[in-house]
């Protein structure tokens, strides 16, 4: 096996644990919401959405991707602001039209990548769009939870970030949906492919 092979197969990375730390602290977020320590849940969530760019910083710099690190990253992406966008619209503290375009968003893509892997497209890597609308969104959301707990000058002031980063996080992660298309029938078509010529290859080992 080559050395960039091993590379690709590895599983003790550090963007890794920091995505599996992400997922294990879904439910304290969570958590805090419904128990009203909506302070705490608004840092954590800030602190989230950072070590997302963290962990994909880290991969870049040392060298540390993996095929694992790029399924599970995307995987904790989606199910923090699931969990986020459904927690804070029970709550009533984000606008109902903006966490229902969020959930539609992540819900159809989460469907989609399911029925690509079912008829056998090959993996897609995520764009850069969508890193991007997933980080704006990340913290549009803690920003409304401030926007909530304070009043005044800080409010307004919450409320501005808060729209910022959830108008350009909508734009960019819907825009990445629509890149999405053309990539999955190219993925499909490859899958397909790359499924034939194993297949070829196979009976020309055994014939």
């Amino acid at each position: 096996m080559t050395a960039p092979a091993a590379g690709r197969t590895r599983i003790f990375t550090i963007p890794n644990f920091i995505s599996l730390g992400r997922l294990a602290l879904v439910p304290v977020m969570v958590v805090w919401i419904f128990s009203g320590r909506l302070w705490a849940a608004g840092v954590l969530l800030a602190v989230l959405g950072a070590t997302d760019w963290v962990d994909g910083w880290i991969a870049r710099r040392f060298d540390q991707g993996s095929d694992i690190g790029k399924v599970l990253d995307p995987t904790a992406d989606r199910i923090l602001l699931i969990a986020t966008a459904v927690a804070l619209l029970v709550k009533g503290l984000v606008p109902t039209w903006f966490g229902v375009l969020v959930l539609a968003r992540e819900v159809v893509i989460a469907i989609a990548v399911l029925v690509l892997a079912v008829i056998g497209a090959r993996r897609i890597d995520v764009q850069w769009s969508g890193k991007a609308g997933t980080l704006a969104l990340m913290f549009a959301f803690p920003a409304f939870v401030f926007a909530h707990e304070t009043t005044g000058a800080w409010n307004i002031s919450c409320l501005v970030v808060a729209w910022g980063f959830a108008v350009s996080g909508l734009v960019l992660s819907y825009w990445a949906a629509a890149q999405y298309v053309p990539l999955a029938r190219t993925a499909v078509r490859e899958g397909r492919a790359a499924r034939a010529e194993a297949v070829a290859q196979e009976g020309a080992g055994t014939s």
